[in-house]
């Protein structure tokens, strides 16, 4: 989809949160240019609900900016969350309200009409209307989550970790839902620790760490390293080899992250005693863990009497 102009659907600038001595996130700077599809990844506890939080106005930030649409967070609240939908990790409704209620409350509170996107909604993620938010599965109510966050067409929708609790079927519907709208020009801002969903789905993507944004680009970008997955069938010391990590063993054989040259491969596995061989490209997972395998010096510093960021 192009883009009509550079309007900055999210920025944030140096944006920083602490709780007390804990930290939460620290000195991000992140740009999600409007109409992007763009995945935040992160394991659990690296600052991404605290980013969501401060974005959406539920908690105020310690130092630094961050602005929707070029609206600063702090000062005009209102008018950003008529833009936006927002669908948390764990949704949670009013006892004894049907789900159709939830939903055309959370219309009302938006003074919007929005009966007709719900009814198509709901028919899509096969959701019984009919029935009260206290006998949904966990699943079902991360769909009454879904409907309420995306009936009003929002301009953006911040997703923190949204599949969990849905089924397959139901996963690949709610995509197929979300690149419908993001071809439509709503901007998707996902949060998630299932790095194959933001591969399949996402154009861009930052990576946060212990609060610290470490790396930003195009998936492509982000997924490219000299690092190769090697498969040896047969016998073969890896001892000599240099830059060898994830060392998986299996009967017959071994498989490993390589990152050294060609030839010193080859000269190892001549050496060896080998009855097959494959070398391929690392999926985007692996090269996520090459992102996390050594603490930077100033992550080691923050952790001087502070708990990981829990939200």
């Amino acid at each position: 989809m192009q883009r009509v102009n550079n309007m900055k659907a999210i920025e944030t600038k140096g944006l920083t949160k602490f709780y007390g001595k804990a930290r939460g996130i620290t000195g991000l700077n992140l740009a999600v240019e409007e109409g992007e599809f763009f995945g935040f990844i992160g394991p659990n506890g690296a600052g991404k609900s605290t980013t969501i939080r401060i974005l959406t106005g539920l908690i105020k930030s310690s130092g630094g900016s961050a602005s929707i649409f070029g609206k600063d967070v702090s000062g005009k609240k209102d008018e950003i969350l008529a833009d936006i939908g927002y669908l948390p990790s764990e949704a949670v409704f009013y006892n004894g309200m049907k789900v159709e209620d939830v939903i055309k409350l959370s219309a009302d509170l938006r003074k919007r009409d929005c009966s007709a996107e719900a009814a198509i909604l709901c028919d899509r993620l096969q959701l019984d209307t009919e029935k009260k938010v206290e006998e949904l599965s966990f699943g079902n109510r991360k769909k009454v989550g879904i409907v309420c966050a995306l009936q009003h067409n929002p301009k953006l929708c911040i997703l923190d970790e949204p599949t969990s609790g849905l089924d397959p079927l139901m996963q690949r519907e709610f995509f197929d839902i979300l690149r419908e709208k993001n071809s439509n020009g709503m901007t998707v801002f996902l949060s998630s620790h299932i790095l194959s969903e933001i591969q399949r789905n996402c154009t861009r993507a930052a990576i946060i760490r212990e609060g610290r944004l470490i790396a930003e680009g195009s998936v492509e970008e982000l997924a490219k390293t000299s690092a190769k997955r090697v498969t040896v069938h047969g016998e073969v010391f890896l001892g000599g080899l240099t830059d060898v990590r994830d060392v998986q063993q299996f009967e017959g054989g071994v498989n490993f992250l390589y990152g050294g040259g060609m030839k010193e491969l080859l000269r190892v596995l001549a050496a060896g005693r080998v009855t097959d061989l494959s070398i391929a490209e690392p999926d985007l997972e692996e090269i996520f863990m090459h992102y996390y395998q050594d603490e930077p010096q100033d992550a080691a510093a923050l952790k001087g009497g502070e708990q990981n960021d829990a939200l």
